[in-house]
């Protein structure tokens, strides 16, 4: 096999069009691989509308950055014709080896997306030698077009959660789908709140998904989601997950702590020991620090005791029994809290608790929880990382969407 027919091959090019020259460009750095792609003169070429065979009326010069060539750039050069058809006028055709408006090869795009999904976009960019303002036009294409193919008629149960999209009050609000047993991200959307909520509502119903079909929604405790589910979702089961019951325990006893470690010196490694279960990994230290805090008068103690009496709840077989220990466990707690107005920050979690207790205890009559979700973040962090380049938002949720989302086959974008 000639030197020509290779490279005709690793283009895909098909009739009319054909290589007509090659040529490498030495006193470039690095050096470029220049390849000139021409059909016959006189050839006929699909109409972009209708495919019908037609002629051509006039040509413009393109050029397409193509995946490198050993350790050479590799660009290509056309004449791409505009059709005369009778039915739809003068329109660009289409070349096989390039979407319209871009300036690189498909081959050249897919091996991007496919980095972007394991590196940071401007390692990827770096690693490809283009910038990654570039990187991210054809990102942003391919994503964009995926979503408006995602089909969301099948949604029923929905969690949601936000997370943080930079380093200060920056948050994303992400919805994904509970029966998904992978890339299960629905929407993402600035910010966190009702409003998100409603945006999600309208993404749903554009994407032939119903409102009125949702049985269930997953999140936290936040007045403000739960009165926008009301609104939103007047259907739905709402279910408080209890990550976020736990999540609220454990933020009340560190903030015990460190009001009670403004007064008094605390055992060393208490910050840590009280963050976990007594039987779950413990340092030596840690454990030495909970055994002293215990034997002590420390209100730390005390509220650290009253968290992990949630593990009993949460052991609860039945509805029944859930219901029970939550009300001997509200008791309990209510009965501790009154030791010192150090322990307040407790005395608002079970507030709270006893609040919501309905939407807590719905957990043991669903099949579903945010601890999906809560895995997830792990994803999101990478995503953020990935995202790093443009310093805004938008990279991130795109990133999100490219990572966990069920985007199908990208390449149907074109």
């Amino acid at each position: 096999m000639e030197a020509e027919q290779v490279l005709v091959l690793g283009l895909g090019v098909a009739p009319p069009w054909r290589l007509v020259s090659q040529h490498l460009e030495t006193e470039r750095r690095p050096h470029e691989l220049q390849l000139r792609l021409d059909a016959d003169r006189g050839a006929l070429y699909a109409c972009p509308d209708c495919g019908r065979a037609c002629k051509a009326h006039d040509f413009a010069e393109f050029r397409w950055r193509h995946l490198n060539f050993f350790q050479h750039h590799c660009y290509i050069t056309a004449r791409v014709p505009r059709t005369e058809c009778p039915e739809h006028g003068v329109k660009r055709v289409r070349v096989p080896w390039a979407r319209e408006g871009s300036g690189f090869t498909l081959l050249f795009e897919q091996v991007a997306l496919a980095l972007v999904r394991e590196m940071p976009v401007q390692a990827a960019a770096r690693h490809m030698e283009v910038t990654d303002q570039r990187l991210w036009r054809v990102i942003n294409h391919y994503v964009g077009r995926a979503l408006e193919r995602l089909d969301l008629a099948e949604v029923r149960a929905v969690g949601f959660d936000e997370t943080a999209s930079k380093r200060g009050h920056n948050y994303v609000t992400i919805f994904i789908d509970l029966d998904r047993q992978s890339r299960p991200v629905l929407f993402a959307t600035p910010g966190k709140g009702k409003e998100t909520v409603k945006r999600f509502k309208e993404f749903l119903g554009g994407h032939k998904g119903k409102p009125g079909r949702i049985a269930e929604v997953v999140c936290d405790m936040s007045p403000a989601f739960l009165a926008a589910m009301s609104e939103t979702f007047p259907e739905a089961a709402v279910t408080v997950d209890w990550f976020h019951v736990v999540q609220l325990f454990t933020k009340a006893v560190d903030d015990v702590r460190k009001a009670e470690g403004r007064l008094v010196k605390m055992p060393s490694a208490t910050r840590w020991a009280v963050l976990k279960a007594r039987d779950r990994n413990l340092t030596q230290k840690q454990a030495a620090a909970l055994a002293e805090l215990e034997g002590g008068d420390f209100l730390t103690a005390e509220a650290w005791r009253i968290k992990e009496k949630l593990r009993w709840v949460r052991l609860a077989e039945t509805a029944q029994a859930a219901r029970w220990r939550l009300s001997h466990f509200i008791r309990y707690a209510r009965e501790k809290v009154g030791l010192g107005p150090l322990l307040a920050p407790v005395l608002t979690a079970i507030e709270t608790v006893e609040k919501h207790s309905e939407r807590i205890l719905q957990r043991w009559a669903s099949t579903h929880s945010n601890a999906r979700m809560e895995a997830y973040n792990g994803i999101f962090k990478a995503a953020r990382a990935r995202a790093r380049g443009y310093r805004n938002v938008q990279t991130f949720i795109t990133m999100i969407y490219l990572i966990a989302a069920p985007l199908g086959d990208l390449f149907k974008s074109i």
